[in-house]
């Protein structure tokens, strides 16, 4: 099949540190190509890929000091795509809503993976108007805002199988990492630890826009000592800093779409203490490979309840439910199906009746 992947060019493909959605987009690029596709990835010039590139930019918008208007690039990739549209058999975008006008007129399938959060009203009548796009959820939980849409498929994230080593041994400190925000809670994971009595190593980026909130409030509680601030890591580093951790704390204040730091401490065999927000009952199985909690009370508990953990079953987990090569055949089965959908309402000219028609050719 001749696929393009349209990522965002805030970040290279893979990023060079923090970037989940680059990361997600490499993982399944990568995979698709090794499964034989033939794949065209339009991203930042300093992603590293074993499809076609093409880059509307030299290198990724976030790391480039001269970049004024990250719209402008923006707008020129999605020209890039349109310009090759008829070159693939379908289009697989995951820049958010940008290019919606642009992909109901061009006459190639596509589907849309959203990877961020979809509250707010805003976005009620954008999607209303755009209700017939073919959408992918990356959890079940992210759909609830919108449930009008046209929702094809949730499909989990996943990531190489060896991209993480198990380690059967916990370490003795509690883990945060991902971002400083006021949404992830970084102060929620430093009072669980102290409560606790163990060791805090907070492993995250700063975006400019929390600077003032990392220096308020997060900044006078590190003391380097019970609690450390690592700064952004990634590759080598954050295999190390996961698997050789207690558990991970995910004390998120926000519906997380995903949450891919999840999976990546699971691959280690680390198990994950992690608020009811979002995503996190569809992806840590209380009492197996983590906890679920709701208050900071109940998270000290979980710390304590640690060693009930198996930490093999946290891999095996991982294993059969998150990597890549899964995460790959459930898109190329979303890939099929909307090329069937498009073939459908190029021959009926409605989208009436696609429902039935594909419902039973998949019982043939």
């Amino acid at each position: 099949m001749r696929i393009a992947q349209v990522a965002p060019l805030f970040e290279s493909v893979p990023p060079k540190l923090y970037g989940g959605t680059e990361r997600v987009v490499s993982y399944l690029t990568e995979e698709l190509v090794r499964l034989g596709h033939d794949v065209t990835l339009f991203a930042s010039g300093d992603s590293q890929t074993a499809a076609r590139l093409i880059a509307p930019c030299k290198r990724a918008l976030r790391l480039d000091t001269g970049c004024k208007d990250q719209l402008v690039h923006q707008l020129l990739e999605l020209e890039q795509v349109a310009d090759q549209a008829n070159r693939f058999d379908v289009i697989h975008y995951h820049v958010d809503c940008l290019h919606l006008p642009m992909a109901r007129r061009l006459n190639v399938p596509h589907v849309t993976t959203l990877h961020g959060s979809l509250e707010g009203p805003d976005l009620v009548p954008f999607y209303r108007e755009f209700d017939e796009v073919p959408l992918i959820s990356i959890s079940d939980s992210q759909r609830v805002p919108l449930p009008f849409v046209n929702w094809q498929k949730t499909i989990h994230h996943g990531l190489p199988a060896g991209l993480h080593h198990f380690r059967p041994q916990p370490g003795a400190y509690l883990a945060f990492l991902g971002r400083i925000s006021p949404e992830k809670r970084p102060d929620r994971a430093i009072e669980i630890a102290r409560r606790a009595g163990l060791p805090l190593r907070i492993a995250a980026k700063v975006d400019s826009k929390d600077a003032e909130y990392f220096k308020r409030v997060i900044e006078p509680l590190l003391d380097g000592a019970s609690v450390e601030f690592i700064g952004e890591i990634g590759g080598e580093s954050k295999d190390t800093f996961l698997g050789e951790a207690y558990a991970l704390l995910f004390p998120i204040d926000w519906s997380e779409p995903f949450g891919l730091v999840m999976i990546e401490a699971l691959a280690c065999g680390t198990p994950v203490i992690a608020w009811r927000h979002g995503s996190v009952p569809e992806v840590i199985e209380a009492g197996v490979t983590g906890f679920v909690v709701d208050s900071i009370d109940a998270a000290v508990d979980a710390v304590k309840r640690v060693p009930e953990i198996d930490r093999r079953r946290c891999r095996a987990s991982f294993d059969q439910r998150f990597v890549s090569g899964r995460m790959a055949r459930d898109y190329l089965k979303a890939y099929e199906r909307v090329r069937r959908q498009h073939r459908y309402l190029s021959r009926n000219g409605t989208s009436t009746g696609v429902d039935a028609v594909l419902q039973a050719e998949a019982t043939e």
